[in-house]
């Protein structure tokens, strides 16, 4: 890859984007993971306005640490660049408080609740880029969106822009060296920080990035799981599974067409 001229093709596509949009810039929800770190200083380098917010939901001390740094990084190097937290921790609380007692035996209720945060910071974002007239601007990878599809639906899929879609993940991390991302954000394990106990995406999905992005170059060759052995077959059948169970994600929404003789 053309780690540079990747660069400037996405900052350039972002700048362009916003200016047929009639939008002011961007606004980004930084995690302390490498995607919207990665994201949020490429529409830094658009010099557009942008607007990075933290939204932790009782998140892990080093997350919010790493969001903390990253913002301040941002601060430093682009004049461009507005920063803060938005503490959404009080309000999942009190929808946790209004939904209690519903079915809190299913097996689906920790993942619905998972899925509460992510659509929570998605409203936030998009109520601070209407104010001030600002694209959503998504951090999903390749794999993430077009893979696995492991992201939530109207959560951090619901975006306006997706300046590193076409990227891999192991793409995503050498840009991220390329712009001199900070050193404990490209070391950290990546992990969507929607539960309670620490669960990285490794530990989801049961296969590594580099593994899962070698599935798809394999299902996009026209390969299945029964065409490999030992741990590659394992990683083909985790994709597939995964990439099967998620098309209603990767999808466009449908739609019921009524016939003409019907109207």
């Amino acid at each position: 890859m053309q780690t540079q001229k990747v660069i400037d093709h996405i900052v350039n596509w972002l700048k362009d984007y916003a200016t047929k949009a009639n939008s002011k810039g961007f606004v980004v929800g930084v995690s302390g993971g490498i995607d919207s770190a990665v994201v949020s200083v490429l529409a830094a380098k658009t010099g557009l306005q942008t607007l990075v917010l933290e939204m932790p939901i009782r998140q892990k001390a080093d997350q919010v640490d790493r969001a903390q740094d990253h913002i301040d990084f941002l601060k430093a190097n682009y004049p461009n660049v507005e920063g803060f937290r938005v503490d959404l921790t009080p309000t999942f609380e009190s929808f946790e408080k209004t939904t209690e007692g519903y079915k809190d035996e299913s097996p689906n209720k920790n993942l619905a609740e998972a899925n509460t945060r992510s659509r929570l910071r998605m409203i936030t974002l998009y109520y601070y880029g209407q104010i001030n007239g600002l694209l959503v601007t998504g951090t999903g990878n390749k794999v993430e969106d077009f893979g696995v599809g492991f992201f939530t639906k109207y959560g951090d899929g619901g975006v306006d822009i997706s300046p590193i879609a076409d990227l891999y993940k192991t793409q995503v991390y050498k840009i991220a060296k390329e712009l001199g991302i900070l050193e404990s954000i490209q070391i950290a394990k990546p992990t969507d920080g929607l539960w309670e106990v620490e669960r990285t995406d490794e530990d989801q999905i049961g296969a590594t990035y580099p593994e899962l992005e070698w599935a798809m170059e394999q299902q996009i060759a026209g390969k299945n799981a029964e065409d490999f052995s030992g741990r590659e077959k394992e990683v083909m059948e985790i994709y597939l599974r995964f990439n099967r169970a998620t098309q209603h994600k990767m999808n466009p929404i449908p739609v019921c067409e009524i016939p003409q003789e019907l109207k």
